[in-house]
């Protein structure tokens, strides 16, 4: 049977140019990068060049591999626009392992600086500290691609690794994310990487309660859940107000976390917030992954003893919005086909698909979304003119906040 001929990108197929501009202006600092190395002096890729390149991929849907980045880079149009030469196969897969990521994560702390606040529940706006959501997923490749020599099965048992993320209410966006091998551990992963000012919102993954008192010695908060079972000793039972039994609160109580044996793990009460939720029944069997099931009462608990019981099941609540991030985020990625298998090279276009975020955000002042970038993707294609764009971004902005 014959192979079906590989498309040759197009000139008239790669437009848009103009929205990069912002990012590769700020990318041009990264220039020299990795040229220690270069003791010839003949590199023809260098950093800042290799970043727009990845860049192109996350926005262009004809670009899906790492040969069709390379055959991209002959174009006039793009040599021209992104300022980069024409590359081979080799340079391209050389990069990743010459580049430092680590030197990508200033200009993230740089364009989340640069974005307002999005459309947001008006009761969130008196929470103090950056409203932060962590969590973490998988990013899996085939078993035979697998060169990492920290990669390992996931719980799915397909070689993966994982990036934990974490994501900024507020503005809507990531600004954070650290890969590691599929079995590293959630808490250990955030406790390395807990900062001052944050109220981290966690799921019951994170329930470990030593992470709950390094995430309070670093000088943050956190609204986190725990297991149905989890054992408090009640210290104040406090009465909860009408607003807060409209929002399904049936407890609001002052307690200590664990047996008496556990208790030195978290040194000072928390409090304990019941919410009436609708259970989430875990399939089981062959193509379920299975597990206890969700009882009818979330518990939440939280060093905050001044926000309305109501308000922290609402920053709990919000944890919806980094599982929806994550499904667009490996939309961004292309976690199907990574252009890497080294961890560098993993961290680099995860940090691509992160700026790509960034800067969906900043063009239309609204969370990124998988609609918002197929849209992108059909622009940037040539699919739909700058008109259909805007008037794209438009209907998002006429749309009434959520939490």
């Amino acid at each position: 049977m014959a192979h079906k001929k590989r498309h040759e990108i197009q000139e008239d197929e790669v437009v848009g140019f103009k929205y990069f501009k912002k990012v590769t202006r700020l990318l041009e600092r990264l220039h020299e990068a990795g040229c220690r190395r270069d003791r010839a002096g003949n590199r023809d890729l260098h950093m800042d060049q290799y970043m727009a390149l990845l860049l192109l991929f996350m926005f262009n849907p004809i670009c899906q591999s790492l040969r069709g980045l390379q055959q991209a880079s002959t174009l006039q149009k793009v040599q021209r626009v992104l300022g980069v030469p024409r590359s081979s196969l080799g340079s391209l897969s050389e990069a990743a392992g010459v580049f430092d990521p680590a030197l990508v994560e200033g200009l993230i702390g740089e364009l989340v600086a640069e974005l307002k606040p999005v459309a947001h529940d008006a009761r969130l706006d008196d929470v103090r500290g950056l409203l932060t959501l962590v969590d973490g997923t998988y990013l899996t490749a085939l078993p035979s691609l697998a060169r990492w020599a920290l990669w390992q099965e996931d719980k799915r048992g397909k070689h993966a690794a994982k990036a934990h993320v974490q994501f900024e209410v507020l503005k809507g966006v990531p600004v954070a994310a650290t890969i590691t091998s599929a079995q590293a551990a959630e808490t250990d992963v955030l406790q390395k990487h807990l900062q001052a000012g944050r109220l981290y919102g966690i799921d019951r993954g994170y329930a470990k309660y030593s992470l709950f008192q390094a995430i309070l010695d670093a000088g943050s908060s956190f609204v986190g859940r725990v297991d149905d079972n989890a054992v408090v000793e009640v210290l104040e039972e406090r009465p909860l107000s009408d607003a807060a039994r409209a929002a399904g609160v049936v407890r609001d109580a002052v307690v200590r976390l664990g047996c008496k044996t556990r208790q030195g793990d978290l040194r000072q009460p928390v409090r304990l917030v019941e919410v009436v939720c609708k259970p989430h029944r875990k399939p089981s069997g062959k193509n379920g992954r299975g597990g206890p099931e969700q009882g009818t009462v979330l518990r939440l608990v939280t060093d905050r003893m001044d926000l309305p019981p109501e308000v922290i099941g609402l920053i709990y609540q919000c944890r919806w919005q980094i599982e929806i991030f994550f499904r667009m985020f490996k939309h961004l990625l292309g976690c199907r086909h990574l252009l890497s298998y080294s961890e560098d090279g993993i961290r680099l276009q995860t940090y691509a698909a992160i700026i790509a975020c960034l800067l969906i955000a900043l063009w239309t002042g609204r969370k990124p979304t998988i609609r918002t970038y197929e849209m992108l993707a059909y622009y940037f294609s040539g699919w739909a003119d700058e008109e259909e764009l805007q008037a794209h971004i438009a209907g998002l902005k006429e749309q009434p906040p959520q939490a």
